[in-house]
């Protein structure tokens, strides 16, 4: 299942896209904002991003050239600038497609599947210190051997690997895992970490999954 991140404003156009993506099988990630954008690929993987120009709190051109400089992600601008000028500049930002408001809902569904085709593997994995992450199937890969994970299993370790040997604490986790408004306990937590540790030394791997004081975690290499 793809995941896809919608960046948009209008709460309307918001409402009628997620509903339509979803019931074509995709996961849909929200965000009003450039900031709230920021927030959810730091901690979630997306295959797309469907991203306005005119942003509350910046233009949508200089977040693509800033999350096209981080990752190859395909990024397809929807935007009310219709003018040519405005789509020679979405395109030099590093936008993928663009489609301009008002648009048929058909043709941003058909354009996004073309994205996706394009983006290939490229999307697809995330490695870090030779455990390499497949986002497709959620497994992962450690001295050529496959590692079976629970989709919160999964979710958290891409999230501690993303960080990139930085403490992430027990609340970004479990806000991730269970949602903002979620009450789960955290023995939860500790359970799937300790169920993630016993499935890397099973592989051998020179990864450790580290508790540190005031109740966050780090990945790190051995």
């Amino acid at each position: 299942m793809s995941t896809i991140l919608l960046v948009e404003d209008n709460p309307h156009i918001m409402k009628i896209n997620a509903q339509l993506l979803t019931l074509r099988g995709y996961q849909v990630l929200q965000a009003e904002t450039a900031a709230q954008a920021r927030e959810q690929l730091r901690w979630h993987p997306v295959d797309l991003i469907v991203l306005d120009i005119l942003l509350p709190d910046g233009s949508g051109l200089e977040l693509c050239r800033e999350l096209k400089a981080q990752r190859p992600i395909p990024i397809l601008f929807l935007t009310a600038l219709g003018e040519n000028q405005d789509v020679v500049e979405g395109l030099r930002a590093g936008g993928d497609d663009y489609l301009a408001k008002p648009y048929d809902l058909e043709v941003l569904v058909a354009r996004i599947e073309a994205r996706l085709r394009a983006a290939g593997e490229v999307r697809r994995y995330f490695g870090y210190g030779g455990l390499k992450l497949d986002l497709l199937t959620m497994t992962g890969h450690v001295n050529g051997k496959d590692i079976q994970f629970t989709q919160k299993e999964f979710t958290a370790l891409l999230l501690l690997a993303r960080a990139a040997e930085r403490k992430v604490s027990q609340e970004e986790l479990m806000e991730a895992l269970w949602g903002p408004d979620a009450h789960a306990e955290s023995r939860a937590l500790w359970t799937l970490i300790s169920r993630l540790r016993k499935k890397l030394n099973s592989q051998e791997s020179r990864l450790e999954i580290s508790s540190l004081r005031g109740g966050g975690y780090l990945l790190e290499q051995l």
